[in-house]
């Protein structure tokens, strides 16, 4: 009876549409959340209503700012120190700007006071997410407050003691609460606490508030004295009335662009690609677990946005700051998106004016918080913080009530499935043809750059014999052996590959380890080549899940650390963290001679790590993710050290 009472209550309240109507703009409409923006702003300014004295910290290019400043909170000053950011801000500050009387200060926070201030009524801002994030856990773990720009948060705090404002807003990545066990969180929430506020805080996915692309993210509310409800998603199936998302087709209608910019294709190596993954979907379409027949990739191997075309009818997934050549979302017609439909995606005003060329206004625009999210936000404040009379109620969320995008996005998978199934149903399947034999010369880098080349170039000659056994050899062009030297043969586990092939035997007849390398990379080639998977890593598997290679190696001649070698490619103490102690017991050796051992697998090209290399995996430990060299010119691991 009494949740039934709440629900008719909330049916009371304002529905976006209300909302919308009540201040004369349309919504559901290209461009819509700039209308919203100076609809709210007039309202504001025609009832003269009192602005409200705000300091913007970690203030990146704006996008908490231009949502906060549409609701009133006049932005006095800001904080930023990276250049660009700057530069940003200062274009859309002053005499006639969005931020008219904003002084922006390009500096780092730890030398920023705000004794000059006066009075300050709110703080917004959040520090660098990247030590909490997604692909810092990626990484085997993240730093969190253990990481410079993880301990931020505290200069947050100082300013909160000293300039004592009602209240705050502090945003960042969702994953900040699971860091170090939740040890970063606890202190995260203990220092704002001992500043004298009291949290509310949530989760939230931007789309559920108006923004045409999913991304999740933390939000704390602290205050002084009252108490505080987040909003109700306006959009999305937590809405009053199920409001319909705002769609990214629906959102980047009638930018103007370049017959350039509008072109199809992508280029590269993977750009191809592209063209037969479905609206929706990324990378995973070539996987073995969406019934591809040609299951070019492994499961989970890539990132979620590698090779992401977006659905013009749903919401994009999150704009990365940064990312690769093959790093999503790219649009439905197979192109990148252009800069200002970047720029809708984000909710970013036409009218907003970023620094810097198009990749550089895209990382500003991806390290942003969609300026509708922080419009609403900032109306919820306002309601209920400082008793603001709006013409409309924002409806507001009970403190045990749950959202349900977590568990619509549990439920993707089962669509992604369907949406390829539908897609593969329409590829025509070819029975596997055998690629032809053949032999060619080759060279590598120091780097681990592997290419064809004429005889007279070569350190390599490679005898590929395609048949019902996989056989290449590696022979050098300087010294050769009648006998080889090093043979390794790989099973593979089930049907991971559209041939008839279940066995691969490489011979190397040369005394020099490059070749061993070598004999990897030809055979990674080989995968490439024939389309059959993009890389080496795709035909075993993410490290992190269960190898689809069975690998053995031996060597026939007195070669240094040969025992070493061969025990990694079988696999031992292989794709997990190992001690110190239990590696020097596998190897048979010392822990002091461990580094040595691992500088020299390193310069064979595996991918080693430990606490020099990644920060976040603890001292007196190790990692090697795969049985084979993976290193290449654009391995991030590359100039790392082990020492």
């Amino acid at each position: 009876m009494e949740q039934l009472s709440l629900f008719t209550l909330e049916k009371k309240k304002s529905t976006f549409s209300d909302i919308c109507d009540k201040l004369g703009c349309d919504n559901n409409i290209p461009a819509w959340p700039d209308f919203f923006g100076r609809a709210i702003k007039n309202y504001l300014l025609n009832n003269h209503i009192e602005t409200i004295r705000t300091l913007s910290l970690f203030s990146g290019a704006g996008g908490l700012d231009i949502g906060f400043n549409d609701v009133g909170f006049e932005i006095i000053e800001s904080v930023e120190i990276e250049q660009k950011f700057c530069q940003t801000l200062k274009l859309n500050s002053g005499t006639g700007e969005r931020f008219e009387k904003s002084k922006v200060n390009c500096i780092d926070i730890r030398e920023f006071t705000g004794k000059h201030l006066g009075k300050i009524d709110f703080i917004i801002g959040g520090p660098p997410c990247q030590t909490f994030s997604a692909a810092g856990r990626r990484a085997n773990g993240v730093l969190g407050t253990t990481d410079a720009r993880g301990i931020l948060f505290k200069e947050y705090v100082r300013l909160l003691q000293e300039l004592s404002p009602i209240g705050f807003l502090f945003e960042n990545v969702y994953g900040i609460i699971g860091v170090q066990r939740g040890k970063a969180w606890e202190e995260i929430l203990k220092g704002f606490s001992e500043a004298g506020y009291k949290l509310y805080y949530r989760i939230v996915d931007s789309a559920d508030y108006g923004v045409p692309q999913h991304r999740e993210r933390l939000i704390i509310v602290g205050l002084k004295e009252g108490k505080f409800k987040f909003p109700r998603p306006t959009h999305g199936p937590d809405s009053i009335d199920n409001e319909p998302f705002y769609n990214a087709e629906t959102a980047i209608t009638g930018v103007c662009l370049t017959l350039d910019e509008r072109k199809s294709g992508i280029g590269g190596r993977y750009g191809s690609f592209l063209d037969s993954i479905p609206p929706g979907l990324n990378y995973s379409f070539y996987t073995q677990k969406m019934g591809h027949p040609n299951p070019i990739f492994a499961w989970r191997s890539k990132f979620s946005d590698f090779l992401y075309k977006a659905d013009p009818n749903m919401p994009v997934r999150t704009i990365k700051a940064s990312g690769g050549a093959y790093t999503g979302p790219f649009h439905w017609d197979n192109r990148f998106f252009a800069y200002p439909e970047y720029k809708r995606l984000q909710t970013f005003p036409d009218d907003y004016k970023i620094s810097g060329a198009k990749q550089i206004a895209i990382k500003q625009i991806g390290n942003s918080v969609p300026p509708q999210l922080a419009r609403i936000l900032a109306i919820a404040i306002r309601q209920q913080v400082f008793g603001t009379k709006f013409p409309f109620e924002l409806s507001l969320l009970d403190e045990t009530e749950e959202l349900t995008f977590r568990k619509r996005k549990r439920q993707l998978t089962a669509i992604y499935q369907k949406k390829a199934r539908m897609a593969i149903e329409a590829i025509k399947e070819k029975h596997p043809v055998l690629p032809d034999s053949h032999k060619y010369f080759c060279t590598m880098s120091d780097d681990f750059k592997f290419e064809k080349v004429k005889k007279e170039d070569a350190e390599y000659e490679v005898i590929v014999d395609w048949a019902d056994l996989l056989k290449i050899g590696i022979r050098s062009t300087k010294e050769s052996s009648r006998d080889s030297v090093i043979d390794i043969e790989i099973e593979l586990n089930g049907k991971i590959w559209n041939m008839d092939i279940h066995r691969v035997k490489m011979e190397i007849f040369a005394m020099d380890m490059k070749a061993f390398t070598i004999a990897w990379k030809a055979f990674e080639h080989e995968l490439v080549i024939n389309s059959i998977k993009a890389d080496i890593i795709q035909l075993n598997g993410y490290y992190q899940y269960p190898s689809n290679l069975k690998c053995e190696c031996r060597i026939m001649r007195k070669i240094k650390y040969g025992n070493i070698i061969c025990k990694v490619v079988k696999g031992e103490s292989v794709a997990k963290l190992i001690s110190s102690e239990q590696l020097s017991l596998c190897w048979d050796t010392t822990k002091k001679e461990l580094v040595e051992i691992a500088e020299y697998l390193r310069k064979l090209g595996y991918e080693i790590r430990n606490h020099k290399t990644n920060p976040q995996i603890e001292e007196g430990y190790w990692l090697i993710p795969y049985a084979f060299p993976t290193l290449t010119p654009q391995s991030v691991q590359l100039r790392k050290s082990v020492k």
